[in-house]
């Protein structure tokens, strides 16, 4: 038989114990490398070292690292074989020099350069990731802020757009008052009169009284004083009045009427403006009676199929009283205003000369400034003005002459129909004003000659 080999017995606490304390001494060396390293977790930098460590190598290290701190103005601290090193102060731990170079560390800031020398030849020193002070880098050296990568970006982006030049909004919100209000439209609004902008030199009458040979313009003006008188009469809605005198120049720019028809296709745009924008639209038999049956039944209403065909049903157009609605809520209530300024339309209305040369924006923007000036509201032209009507003084002032021309005119004119309209105090008598006389002095005599013919 085989016999396995005797061991013989060792005591406890030999040989074993010796191999136990031999680890120990491992362990405890890796734990105060451990601890070296958590101690050094603070500093900013760290310098690798690849080559064994002499006393002429440490010489050389310990020079840069007093000029590096004489050009920052920092201390700088070396640590060699666990001696720390610090401004040339040289302390052993646990030492009173130590212990003075450490509480040098402790109350001066946080060193840039900590150089750490260690003893071990055999392993390179890791490089560590440095501590960076984030105030030191959102601050120059002088203290001042400096931008950052975002901020540069963001600059770079509203420059390429065309951001930069643009003033910020200082014009009030005109709507704000109105965002409850589901009929206000406040979210539409803007879209709405940008939209009306376009349509309305699509729908804009072209002169058409070299076409009429059997009719002037003095006609024209005849027939809308007329219509005036009617519209008030029958206490309609101001969209009806506007669209009334629209369909009147739409029709006779596309068809030829003799004299006696005139009246018959402003009765017949007038009921169709009615049924357009009236809740209850005057009968047939109340626009012969008005105009002392001039007309019958079915001339009216074979005039009224008539302008729709040559309109194409197209009613749906931007008048002056769009734009007048508009442009009076952005110069501010004032119902003396108002009156005003719809006095001056309605002259400009009944003007064919007003109505050839101008849009009805500008002739609604028109009337708001002749009437801020007439009344001396000041300033004359606000910023929220321009913003909303999209029209600076300077192009104004043509047209709006020409309407305090009308006005200064009105009270001697034949055609009284206005004027005794806005004389009456639920009107305000706004009528009774005298006219802006700043804008009078600068009227044009060719303008003038129009308006006296």
């Amino acid at each position: 038989m085989a016999s396995r080999p005797i061991v013989p017995l060792q005591q406890r606490g030999g040989a074993v114990v010796g191999v136990g304390k031999q680890k120990n001494i491992a362990a405890e060396g890796k734990n105060r490398r451990a601890l070296e390293d958590v101690s050094n977790l603070a500093v900013t930098s760290i310098q690798e070292i690849s080559r064994p460590v002499t006393r002429n190598f440490c010489a050389q290290l310990l020079a840069n690292a007093q000029a590096a701190a004489q050009n920052n103005k920092k201390p700088a601290t070396v640590i060699v074989d666990g001696v720390v090193i610090v401004d040339g102060v040289v302390g052993e731990k646990g030492g009173g020099a130590g212990k003075a170079a450490q509480k040098k560390v402790t109350v001066k800031p946080i060193p840039d350069t900590v150089i750490e020398i260690s003893p071990d030849t055999e392993e390179e020193t890791k490089k560590k990731k440095p501590v960076v002070n984030q105030r030191k880098l959102r601050e120059g050296s002088s203290g001042k802020k400096v931008k950052t990568l975002t901020a540069t970006l963001t600059a770079r982006s509203k420059v390429a757009c065309g951001l930069t030049n643009k003033p910020k909004e200082s014009v009030p919100d005109i709507d704000a008052a109105d965002v409850d209000d589901e009929l206000s439209v406040v979210e539409y609004v803007e879209d709405i009169y940008q939209f009306y902008k376009i349509m309305e030199h699509e729908s804009g009458v072209q002169d058409y009284m070299h076409s009429q040979p059997d009719l002037n313009h003095k006609m024209r003006e005849i027939l809308a004083d007329w219509l005036i008188e009617v519209h008030h009469k029958f206490k309609l809605m101001p969209e009806t009045l506007y669209l009334s005198l629209y369909l009147v120049d739409r029709f006779l720019s596309m068809k030829t009427v003799p004299r006696r028809e005139l009246q018959l296709v402003g009765i017949s745009a007038m009921l169709i403006a009615s049924k357009y924008e009236e809740i209850w639209a005057p009968e047939v038999d109340e626009f012969i009676t008005i105009s002392n049956k001039a007309y019958t039944r079915e001339q009216i209403l074979v005039m009224e199929k008539t302008i729709l065909g040559r309109l194409e049903w197209s009613l749906t157009v931007p008048t002056p009283y769009v734009f007048l609605v508009r442009f009076i809520k952005a110069s501010g209530p004032d119902q003396e205003m108002e009156n005003f300024v719809f006095f001056l339309a309605e002259l400009g209305l009944m003007s064919y000369a007003t109505t050839i040369m101008y849009c009805p924006s500008m002739v609604a923007a028109s009337a708001v400034y002749a009437a801020r000036c007439t009344l001396n509201k000041t300033p004359l032209w606000t910023d929220t003005l321009k913003f909303h009507t999209g029209y600076v003084e300077a192009q104004l002032m043509d047209c709006a002459k020409l309407l305090v021309n009308f006005h200064s005119f009105a009270a001697e004119s034949k055609l009284k129909g206005i004027y005794k309209k806005y004389s009456s105090p639920e009107r305000g008598a706004v009528a009774l004003h005298p006219a802006a006389k700043n804008l009078l002095d600068h009227f044009l005599p060719s303008l003038s000659k129009i308006c006296l013919d």
